[in-house]
């Protein structure tokens, strides 16, 4: 049995990822913070033994933090992991304008952190760096893994720093340690501070009559979204390798928040222009307008590629965030994952691991 250990296992990769190794028959090891209050919502489902596997559900979590060197050394030396999943991190690209200084300790120096924990404790643990399409910044899209990074906020070079310090020990130390360079991938389990999430949970409120309008920044920039389970099965393929090398994940299509907009108000036949606010509040002092991933290495190298794409994806939350609110979703979210997540991943799971 193979033993993973996950940082930010709560988060939307996190519990996915969880999700996907139990089921593989992994033994999953997952670091948490202490806290005055439960943040477990996401994988709280799993201990349910929702699959039928008997009770036998091998899910652990252990308190750490990547701020402390210490607590992440006894956690590595303890589990001593076949495979390390390093998503743990201050990931709001505009709150990083905020906390410049927190982001680069926890995004960037965290990654520094633990790469040492396995140095010492765990040297043959295989590593898993969730880097970000961020890197890429103002460079000219389609991007891939030879594109040059131009990071535009502290977030994105906080994941800069983290990327090359992921290369310095691959090379310098013959550690298998990769970066998968993901572009954004989200799910009825994203938080609702991200765009896509606050704009299909704000459609459902909308519906359900609790909210009137709502407030978004600048509309005009694209994105490359793709659906989050897909996405942590690349990073478990990653790490199948014979050889550790980076690898950038993406669909290949780029849109604009307004087609999100489009997608999502007009799949319940609504005008999203009668509802929506600009606020400037939600422009960064830099913007990045256009990622787009070229994921030609991936499908070469791989043999991977996406199921699901823009079309597909904005079905799915939409779905979920009405189930959420207790109205009745027109179904074509809940048969897309029918149809093409037949194995780990089920339609149930989407809308009791947020809280129903």
């Amino acid at each position: 049995m193979k033993t993973a250990l996950i940082t930010g296992i709560t988060g939307q990769d996190g519990s996915y990822l969880a999700e996907m190794l139990l089921q593989k028959g992994y033994e999953v090891h997952g670091m948490i913070r202490r806290a005055s209050t439960f943040n477990t919502s996401r994988i709280d489902h799993l201990y349910k033994d929702p699959h039928g596997n008997g009770g036998k559900v091998k899910l652990f979590l252990h308190y750490g933090d990547v701020a402390a060197p210490d607590s992440l050394l006894d956690v590595i030396y303890n589990v001593k992991p076949d495979e390390v999943y390093h998503l743990a991190a201050q990931s709001h690209v505009r709150v990083s304008f905020d906390m410049p200084e927190y982001t680069g300790d926890v995004t960037g120096l965290g990654t520094t952190r633990i790469l040492e924990a396995i140095r010492r404790g765990a040297p043959k643990t295989r590593f898993y760096q969730a880097s970000s399409s961020e890197l890429y910044g103002s460079s000219t899209p389609p991007q891939n893994e030879e594109t040059p990074f131009q990071p535009r906020s502290p977030y994105a070079a906080a994941k800069l720093y983290a990327y090359w310090m992921v290369r310095n020990y691959r090379e310098g130390y013959n550690m298998f340690a990769v970066n998968g360079i993901l572009f954004n991938h989200e799910s009825p389990r994203r938080g609702e501070t991200f765009v896509t999430r606050k704009i299909t949970m704000a459609l459902a409120n909308i519906m359900a009559g609790k909210q009137k309008h709502l407030y978004l920044g600048n509309l005009k920039s694209r994105r490359d979204w793709g659906y989050a389970p897909e996405y942590v099965e690349m990073m478990h393929l990653m790490l199948q390798q014979d050889e550790p090398e980076d690898y950038t994940v993406g669909t290949g299509e780029a849109h604009r928040i307004e087609e999100f907009l489009d997608e999502a108000f007009g799949y319940v036949d609504l005008d999203w222009h009668e509802y929506v606010k600009i606020d400037p509040r939600y422009y960064r002092p830099t913007e990045v307008d256009y990622l787009e991933a070229d994921t030609s290495k991936a499908k070469r190298i791989l043999d991977w590629e996406p199921k699901i794409k823009f079309h597909e994806l904005v079905r799915i939350m939409v779905d979920a965030d009405l189930e959420l609110v207790g109205l009745e979703a027109p179904g074509d979210g809940r048969k897309i994952i029918e149809e093409k997540f037949s194995g780990w991943h089920r339609w149930e799971d989407q809308v009791v691991s947020m809280g129903r």
